[in-house]
């Protein structure tokens, strides 16, 4: 189960899974906002899901879009810098739910495509997913898909198929943030 934030940042990771895994996409993202935001991020997922050609079967599920609960999660965190604890906290509510759907539904592995970004920390989100692999008793793929040119590639293939590059993470604190 491969939990995606967005089609550009999965390009590249599913492109590079796919010749290992059958790969559902898990698009849950509450902390997206607004919702036409959410909905466009979504769409282009699907899109994107639909124009490629991998190895193995690329199938999609969509989480709830629960904004409420990146809300009450950031509360209390919202004038903090961008890449620190509240990001952590919304990687782990990402990631948790990503988890449960895992083990709920006998994925053999679950993991994100977060990593690829050079925005994100890959070294926490693995600390993150390890701890959630062992609370629920399912493996962790642990990764840094920036590596080895994986932004680059995701970056790439955007261009080849014509996907929507967002210029914020999609949290309306880092949309704050660049205003």
């Amino acid at each position: 189960l491969l939990h995606s934030c967005c089609g550009p940042c999965s390009s590249y990771v599913i492109e590079y899974l796919s010749s290992y895994f059958h790969i559902t996409v898990f698009y849950y993202n509450p902390n997206i906002s607004p919702y036409e935001e959410y909905h466009k991020r979504v769409e282009e997922q699907k899109r994107f899901l639909t124009a490629i050609t991998p190895p193995n079967p690329v199938r999609f599920l969509e989480g709830e879009y629960t904004p409420d609960c990146f809300f009450e999660m950031a509360k209390g965190m919202e004038n903090l810098m961008e890449g620190g604890e509240r990001c952590f906290r919304c990687y782990e509510l990402r990631l948790r739910e990503t988890a449960k759907t895992a083990k709920e539904k006998s994925f053999d592995y679950f993991t994100t495509t977060l990593s690829v970004s050079p925005y994100k920390n890959a070294q926490k989100l693995n600390e993150i997913g390890g701890k959630l692999s062992k609370e629920y008793e399912i493996p962790y793929l642990y990764s840094d898909f920036k590596k080895k040119n994986g932004y680059l590639r995701s970056i790439q293939l955007s261009k080849q198929y014509g996907l929507y590059r967002q210029n914020y993470c999609g949290c309306v604190f880092s949309i704050q943030k660049d205003m």
